[in-house]
């Protein structure tokens, strides 16, 4: 009897082992709606260079559904109502994977227009895949099911900056500058409420609103900046936004520390490295200095396109989605996005979880630092002779944050 039991748990075993290969050789298509063009156009180009050459380099065998990633870009131009409308047309192409990442206005619609489309026309599911879009809501009040962030959330980013910042003596007049939507108000809002918490020492001497991607010469707010006192600067603008207050720092000679988001992304290395030394900080999942399998990428992906690999998140994002289709035994997107609720994997960062109550990656964070490369960190960002190195890492369980998500999963 021992021996039978033996022989059917071992047909179980293997029956389960070729099984999670059932869909090995499929193609998924996966669309990117993304702003292509415009503002911010140079940041979704690198995105999209980056999900393609991610899937190349993960395709087929080295994935564990054996699956081949085929991902089309669409431009929103950095509308939420583009968004929509590029959704649509992705649909009616039969896509059944999104992805998208800059701007939390878009996050927003599409994870609204996803969960209704998926309400309304069953058997045609769709899974969206957030790589970068942190407003707090879209794991919180907005939550949805078919949602899954990659990227780590603007309180546990905040979270993280505080707590570093909360350490530095220097930071007693803080100035925050940060576009004028739902992420860029949110950081200023987290940040005044980590810090009263853990410095209530520290002043608000300035707290400014840009209309996004409209300020073309960021000069009068570095004055106000120079008149507030300030000896800190904290903001989460990013691409042209951010180019653009680093060339006007540059030109007026200001040098202050500045604790950022999105130092790293397009554009705005090559304008800090132009203004000689100078103390940035970022809060990321990420650093510019990886060995192993994360260095080979980077390195490779800087010497084919002259451009540098930095929205890590889309690493994971092939990852957990091919992990979920090798457990799910299928491609079906109900069935992948139920085996990707909850799961853990071997993330570029280690140990991650994608958080069943509410859909948002949990993964350690790391503050960088801005420096020239030296034998510890080589990495040139953006071939400038600087780097961003990691000072400190935060762990997984000290950067998380609660949710108030009550997800309504489909029956």
């Amino acid at each position: 009897m021992k021996n039978v039991v033996r022989f059917v748990a071992a047909c179980a075993v293997l029956a389960c082992s070729s099984a999670t290969w059932a869909q090995k050789g499929e193609t998924v298509r996966i669309a990117m709606i993304e702003g292509l063009s415009g503002p911010f156009g140079n940041v979704g180009q690198n995105q999209l260079k980056s999900w393609q050459f991610v899937a190349d380099n993960l395709n087929g065998a080295k994935n564990a559904a054996g699956v081949k990633f085929e991902i089309v870009g669409m431009d929103s131009k950095g509308s939420p109502q583009e968004a929509l409308n590029t959704f649509k047309a992705a649909v009616d192409q039969g896509f059944r994977y999104i992805v998208q990442g800059n701007g939390s206005g878009a996050a927003l619609a599409l994870s609204d227009a996803v969960g209704k489309h998926n309400e309304r026309n069953p058997g045609k599911e769709v899974v969206y895949l957030n790589y970068a879009a942190v407003d707090p809501a879209l794991t919180n009040e907005k939550c949805n099911y078919w949602h899954f962030r990659l990227d780590a959330d603007t309180t546990q980013k905040m979270e993280a900056l505080t707590s570093f910042m909360k350490e530095q003596p220097t930071v007693k007049k803080v100035y925050l500058l940060n576009q004028n939507y739902s992420h860029g108000q949110q950081v200023a809002k987290y940040f005044k409420e980590g810090m009263t918490r853990k410095r209530p020492d520290v002043q608000i001497v300035g707290d400014d609103l840009v209309p996004m991607g409209q300020v073309k010469d960021f000069a009068p707010y570095v004055a106000k900046i120079k008149q507030s006192g300030a000896d800190t600067i904290v903001t989460g603008n990013w691409g042209q936004d951010l180019t653009l207050l680093v060339k006007a720092l540059n030109d007026s000679g200001l040098k202050l520390p500045m604790y950022t988001y999105y130092a790293a992304v397009s554009g705005t290395p090559t304008v800090l490295a132009s203004g000689g030394e100078s103390e940035v900080f970022q809060i990321s999942y990420a650093h510019s200095n990886y060995t192993g399998v994360m260095g080979k990428l980077t390195s490779d992906f800087q010497k084919k396109f002259g451009d540098d690999f930095y929205t890590f998140s889309i690493y994971n994002g092939i990852v957990l989605l091919s992990e979920g289709m090798a457990k799910a035994q299928s491609t079906d997107p109900v069935k992948v996005a139920a085996a990707m609720s909850g799961m853990r994997f071997k993330g570029f960062n280690g140990d991650s979880e994608m958080r069943k109550s509410d859909h948002q990656m949990q993964q350690g964070l790391y503050i960088t630092k801005w420096q020239k490369v030296d034998k510890k960190n080589a990495y040139s960002v953006e071939k400038t002779g600087y780097t961003f190195a990691p000072v400190k890492y935060i762990e997984a369980y000290v950067a998380s944050t609660p949710t108030s998500c009550q997800m309504k999963r489909p029956s």
